[in-house]
């Protein structure tokens, strides 16, 4: 039975999930903004994509620790940042062809976008293990 945890204070995953999604909306913002001045931004992108990624990275860390101790850590599904990020990048691809020559897709979202690709894979495999461990029982 799956325990839940209430006074881990500092390492409560929903600190985390809400760290995660603050910077995940810093940074549509700022990739948003980087298009409509013409990649003027694209300096502050790589700090904010550093950022995004070391939040999710201990987010997700979090998450997977908690699943294999057995607490409680509630649904929250990575495949809606995934689509959140599908659609952000396959628009940008389609307005750097648009716009070819006034902007171009900063290299650190796409890098961005391809860890948390990444992310999903390793913890869709963890969840697989983690349950077919738990039937084996």
């Amino acid at each position: 039975m799956p325990r839940k945890t209430k006074d881990r204070a500092l390492f409560y995953p929903m600190i985390w999930r809400n760290l995660v999604n603050f910077w995940t909306l810093v940074l549509y913002v700022v990739t948003i903004a980087d298009f409509f001045m013409k990649n003027a931004l694209v300096e502050l992108l790589g700090p904010i994509c550093a950022i995004y990624i070391a939040l999710l990275a201990i987010y997700t860390a979090e998450k997977e620790f908690e699943r294999w101790n057995d607490y409680n850590i509630g649904r929250h599904p990575g495949e809606y940042y995934v689509f959140a990020w599908t659609g952000l990048i396959l628009i940008l691809l389609a307005l750097e062809l648009v716009y070819h020559e006034s902007y171009r897709l900063p290299s650190e979202v796409f890098s961005t976008y391809i860890v948390v690709l990444g992310i999903l894979a390793i913890t869709r495999k963890s969840k697989s293990d983690y349950y077919s461990t738990k039937k084996g029982k």
